[in-house]
């Protein structure tokens, strides 16, 4: 029997949250969904962490995720949206806290290197444009 997990990442953010499901099985990495979840119709900030918590929810219950990755918040300098920005990712861990997932927290810079495999990328926006990349080749395989 393989040892198998499924992970539930979130790449927590108040207009536009980033779901993706990966299963694991030995050295074999499988995507089973990526997707995003737009808030911005939601006018108010509790609506847009409902939503939040309601769709976490809906993809746990549906694949089953031994644990979560998040991507942990960095330091911005607008208080205000680093305060919203915590209560989407805190409401996204509540979601996974409430089913029993291990939470893990990474680096943004640490995720975008562990999925384009780019050690050396001297930019930000290098390892973007590569993420995106690689989301469309998950999206449209040949």
């Amino acid at each position: 029997m393989a040892d198998s997990r499924i992970i539930l990442g979130v790449d927590p953010g108040t207009t536009i949250i980033g779901f993706g499901i990966i299963k694991v099985e030995e050295n074999t990495l499988t995507c089973l969904q990526l997707n995003e979840l737009k808030l911005s119709q939601y006018k108010s900030h509790y609506a847009r962490l409902g939503r939040i918590y309601a769709r976490t929810t809906e993809l746990i219950e549906t694949f089953k995720p031994d644990e979560m990755a998040l991507e942990a918040p960095f330091f911005g300098k607008n208080v205000q949206s680093m305060l919203k920005l915590g209560r989407a990712q805190g409401v996204a861990i509540a979601a996974g806290i409430a089913h029993d997932l291990a939470v893990f927290e990474y680096s943004p810079r640490k995720i975008k290197m562990a999925i384009t495999c780019a050690k050396y990328l001297p930019t930000v926006l290098g390892y973007k444009q590569r993420v995106g990349f690689y989301k469309y080749q998950w999206q449209h395989p040949r």
